[in-house]
């Protein structure tokens, strides 16, 4: 094999290794923060210093930028999250994903096998999650620097070869053509991490005189910017077909890497000289690797303080770019906040399932009323058309989130525990889907009897429809027990249930009474006692719900009360 084969493949597969070590560190991190994650998702939803807090942190775990900015694009276009504060966690992202950098500067050469060793016997060892998991973390991470160290050794004779110093030379002496370089290179990869790696890789490789990189800080620095630029594309293409205010939000990740870009091209060597005075001094070639962490780091913390109090400004830039409102009208029978993009990242994943669970739910309870309406004799046909749709609604809903719900199993990121509460959330879904054909079953009930032109008495009609506001009254505990984590609701749901119970008895034994009294048709007995045992399920249905809620299950939530009532009238809508 020539050389250029070898390094060629040498570079692919430390590319390889690298890239692979990143992501099963990035998913064993999540699954080690585990319920960690919704406190730090918390911060999203505060002011811009918090939302910059919070999209380093998560960053930091997701050990991907674009991760992070795909998720908040999510965010926003299912109404979750407002555009300035979306823009606020892209700020942090953008510092976030300068930690990777940072820790592919650490000199481990001579640790990365105890370190693949001991996370392996860690992870094979142990019976407990957590201790898998943090014994996965220590292996993808010792597997991430061993790509890193094969790209390196395969890079060497790069330094050597008098065609290449030249390119280098000549973007050294030309910062565009370094900020191209870049930018292509992350365009590839899909992954500013990895090329930052091989960028500092390659720049600790000597040039000529042993000593000097073959590179040199103020040739890596465009080429940084260049992978800054190359990796905002990744929000773009994820905002296609998406909400004005998603596109906003990658748009403005576009503008703030190429604004910054711009602008430090001119000031390179001050960033230069400001980055060699922070870092460790040495022989360029043992220091450059921190030198150009450091400059990223730089980078995007200098424009993150330019931007933050700018945001204003910026959210009129991307609406002049990107012009009019949201017009498209989510249905109610269509999903507003599953996001396929969302499934290896469970906390949001199961916000996602949260806030549509409470759609269905909010579609149940109107059903229940327009029930009412319907047993008291109210039989025109808008109210039939009105609660056919918010059935309809129901149906497809849950259809959309048991899909999704199986896609969060198989994607293998969920951890025990928010497995065991995603079983619930399955379970809470199933309820109210059997709650909306209980429904569904009464009201056939009621176009039968329409049919055969027999009429149920007015006492035997007040006697349903106070059995329908027992239902409702125990739906809406059981909900909101599940949505406040309201232990002592719950058990109280279970206790109420016994009021249905007496309801029908009572209403069964008045119904024979007024048979014996020839008040009521024998032929109608059936039918009410089919009302009677369907509304007696819904019963049972609301204890199911309010059991997982004695199971601990509830909502994810990490939203403020502006966004709570947002997400209400959105339900609503």
């Amino acid at each position: 094999m020539n050389e250029v084969c070898k390094v060629v493949f040498g570079l692919a597969g430390g590319l390889a290794l690298f890239l692979y070590g990143m992501n099963s560190m990035s998913d064993a991190l999540q699954k080690a923060a585990g319920e960690k994650m919704k406190k730090i998702l918390e911060f999203l939803t505060k002011n811009p210093i918090m939302g910059v807090l919070a999209g380093a942190l998560v960053t930091a775990v997701l050990q991907s930028s674009s991760a992070t900015t795909v998720m908040v694009i999510g965010f926003v276009s299912a109404g979750l999250m407002s555009l300035p504060q979306a823009i606020s966690v892209i700020f942090g992202a953008n510092i976030g994903t300068t930690m990777t950098a940072q820790l592919m500067a650490f000199k481990i050469t001579d640790y990365i096998y105890p370190i693949i060793f001991v996370g392996f016997m860690l992870y094979f060892a142990s019976k407990k999650e957590k201790v898998k998991n943090v014994g996965l973390v220590i292996f993808s991470f010792g597997l991430l620097f061993e790509g890193i160290e094969i790209m390196g050794s395969v890079m060497k004779p790069l330094a050597n070869s008098p065609i290449f110093v030249e390119l280098m030379a000549k973007v050294s002496d030309i910062p565009v053509l370094g900020v191209l370089l870049g930018a292509v290179m992350t365009l590839v990869v899909q992954s500013s991490s990895a090329t930052i790696a091989v960028l500092q890789n390659f720049a600790s490789q000597p040039g000529p005189d042993g000593v000097t990189s073959v590179i040199g800080l103020a040739g890596a620095i465009p080429i940084l910017f260049g992978d800054n630029i190359g990796t905002t594309i990744t929000a773009l293409l994820a905002s296609i077909g998406q909400s004005k205010n998603a596109k906003r939000t990658a748009l403005a990740h576009s503008i703030f890497n190429i604004t910054g870009s711009i602008v430090f091209l001119f000031l390179i060597p001050v960033l230069a000289k400001f980055v060699q005075f922070i870092s460790p001094k040495g022989p360029e070639v043992e220091v450059i690797s921190r030198q150009i962490a450091n400059a990223h780091t730089t980078f995007n913390v200098v424009c993150t303080l330019v931007w933050l109090p700018l945001i204003p400004v910026m959210v009129k830039i991307v609406t002049t770019i990107v012009r009019g409102d949201d017009t498209k009208k989510v249905h109610s029978y269509e999903p507003q906040y599953l996001d396929d993009k969302m499934i290896n990242q469970p906390i949001p994943a199961m916000y996602m399932v949260s806030n549509e669970i409470n759609r269905i739910a909010t579609s149940t309870e109107k059903m229940l009323k327009i029930l009412k309406e319907i047993v008291s004799g109210d039989n025109k046909e808008e109210i039939k058309s009105l609660f056919k749709k918010h059935h309809d609604a129901v149906k497809t809903l849950q259809d959309a989130i048991v899909t999704y719900i199986s896609k969060l199993f198989t994607g293998g990121a969920l951890t025990e525990v928010q497995a065991e509460r995603v079983a619930g959330y399955l379970a809470i879904a199933n309820n109210i889907d059997r709650i909306a054909d209980r429904c569904g079953d009464v009201v056939d009930i009621y176009e039968r009897i329409g049919t055969s032109e027999k009429i149920l008495s007015d006492q035997a009609k007040e006697e349903l429809a106070q059995c329908v506001t027992i239902a409702e009254e125990l739906f809406e505990q059981a909900i909101t027990a599940v949505a406040t984590d309201n232990v002592d609701q719950a058990e109280q749901v279970i206790q109420d249930k016994k009021r249905m119970r007496k309801a029908q008895k009572k209403s069964t034994k008045k119904h024979l009474e007024r048979l014996q009294e020839k008040q009521c048709d024998p032929e109608l007995t059936r039918a009410y006692s089919g009302i009677l045992l369907n509304l007696d399920r819904v019963a049972d249905n609301c204890t199911g719900i309010a059991e997982e809620a004695l199971d601990r299950v509830t909502y994810v939530r990490f939203d403020t009360e502006e966004n709570a009532q947002q997400n209400a009238i959105a339900a609503n809508a």
